[in-house]
């Protein structure tokens, strides 16, 4: 069984698999946490709603079968209970046949999640995170040395998400490709971190050479992936090293984190051994039944290869597309084109009781996204918050919030609990407002000067009205003309 087995890499299986399982922890607190207000019973997007006009085939899910918000959150419990027991190494502790039904439960809840979850989850790090906990099936435990087929699987999917953003980058924005799209990227990103304001203020030749690096790790180093030792353990560290960069420089939830997750395919024992206190390990006889389903799998994949590489080559890639229900072998990539500016979405409300031109109107705070100028971006990757992203989206383009938005400020008119709980702060503690309303903002970072003289990380200019005034239709106020 030597062509099957990788008895080398204990360590990377350790990795890939904990890892994963706690990537799967947070994904499953993170819906636990913004189901009710984002696609709860009475959420912005109902699932109910949605299920009514969707069928498994098109949407595959448990609660094709059954949906209320009590068994939302029961799934929800379930996956993160075992998503905790894989990360504590449960998946060591019972015998092979039982540790892969328990990975593919793992897979077929958050899958369930992600099929009825619409706008909320139509980010690439989902079909990311579902893809790669699918391959985690296939690794075996203690009992079997991991398998080759599924380490090279692991590294293909590393090599199509970084050669994929590398060539997205070259194909798109013009500015990637004369090495100047860091100039604003770290101020446009959806939600920049403590970190981004630094980045953004470095001297722009670090900036080209931030560019020309990135090149450098998305489009040579992913070929290494499949060279021999030690080549390959040096593309893998290459590859976390960057994404260690992107973590320190923005917030983009999980997608970095399963990256690197991921690149400790190649990482080898006797790499790894220079570094940690690591042990000999001797696995059992790999079972034939083990050996026949890995085949079979890896097999299956490199025929769902097919639309990804095509894609890879193609005129008109596509970013983070899945070419079936279940997320299962997809393309990647993201920041084709970078924002030159920066426009947020502002929420306010007043609670005065009829609009005039000195009505006062108090703002909304979100969780991440940039309000108050004051206040220092925060670090929540790998945590995900929905509603802020979406926002950011929206910022861009009405089109992103077509559905959601006015449902938005419907609830913030109700003083929703659970809208709220999605919101850092809110303005009305007391009583709902009588009016809502959302602005437009032009926001870019303070200079060095200013952050020191005035404390504030921002300084924005109004660009006017995003949705006029709102108000309960029982409340029999017209808002015509406010703005």
């Amino acid at each position: 069984m030597e062509w099957f087995n990788a008895d080398e890499y204990w360590f990377a299986r350790e990795v890939l698999q904990r890892g994963t399982a706690a990537i799967y922890l947070i994904a499953f607190i993170v819906a636990a946490r913004q189901f009710r207000g984002l696609l709860g019973t009475r959420g912005l997007l109902p699932i109910p709603r949605f299920l009514a006009v969707n069928s498994f085939r098109r949407a595959p899910s448990l609660f094709q079968f059954h949906y209320s918000d009590r068994f939302f959150a029961l799934v929800c419990a379930i996956g993160a209970l075992l998503s905790a027991a894989l990360l504590a190494g449960g998946g060591n502790v019972v015998p092979l046949w039982a540790a892969m039904p328990i990975w593919l439960l793992v897979w077929a809840l958050y899958l369930s999640i992600v099929n009825v979850g619409q706008t909320w989850y139509s980010f690439g790090w989902e079909s990311l995170l579902l893809e790669a906990g699918f391959l985690m099936i296939f690794l075996g435990n203690d009992d079997v040395a991991p398998p080759l087929l599924v380490l090279w699987l692991a590294r293909w999917l590393v090599f199509r998400v970084e050669f994929g953003a590398g060539l997205i980058k070259l194909r798109g924005d013009p500015c990637w490709r004369n090495l100047t799209c860091l100039y604003y990227h770290h101020e446009t990103q959806p939600m920049p971190g403590p970190l981004s304001w630094f980045f953004h203020h470095l001297p722009k030749p670090l900036h080209r050479i931030e560019v020309a690096g990135n090149h450098f790790a998305q489009l040579v180093v992913p070929f290494a992936l499949f060279a021999p030792q030690p080549v390959v353990s040096g593309a893998a560290i290459v590859v976390i090293v960057t994404q260690l960069w992107l973590v320190a420089s923005g917030n983009f939830a999980w997608l970095n984190w399963i990256t690197i997750v991921l690149a400790f395919s190649a990482v080898s024992d006797s790499v790894a051994g220079r570094l940690l206190p690591l042990r000999e390990h001797q696995f059992d006889v790999t079972p034939m039944w083990f050996v026949v389903v890995v085949v079979a799998f890896s097999a299956a994949v490199a025929c769902l290869s097919y639309w990804p590489a095509r894609n890879l080559f193609s005129k008109r890639q596509r970013m983070n597309a899945s070419y079936n229900r279940y997320h299962l072998v997809n393309s990647y990539g993201a920041f084709g084109t970078v924002g030159r500016t920066r426009d947020e979405v502002v929420l306010e409300g007043t609670a005065d009781p009829e609009l005039s031109d000195h009505t006062v109107w108090k703002e909304y705070e979100f969780k991440g996204k940039p309000g108050d100028v004051r206040r220092c971006p925060r670090q929540f990757a790998p945590y995900h918050l929905r509603l802020d992203w979406l926002m950011w989206f929206a910022a861009i383009s009405p089109a992103y919030a077509q559905g959601w938005l006015r449902m938005l400020l419907t609830r913030l008119l109700e003083n929703d609990r659970e809208t709220l709980k999605l919101l850092r702060y809110n303005p009305f503690p007391d009583a709902p407002p009588r009016y809502v309303r959302a602005r437009l903002y032009r926001y870019e970072f303070s200079s060095w000067a200013e952050l020191r003289r005035d404390h504030v990380w921002w300084h924005r200019i109004s660009l006017g009205v995003y949705v006029p005034p709102q108000s309960l239709p029982s409340a029999g106020r017209s808002a015509a003309g406010a703005q």
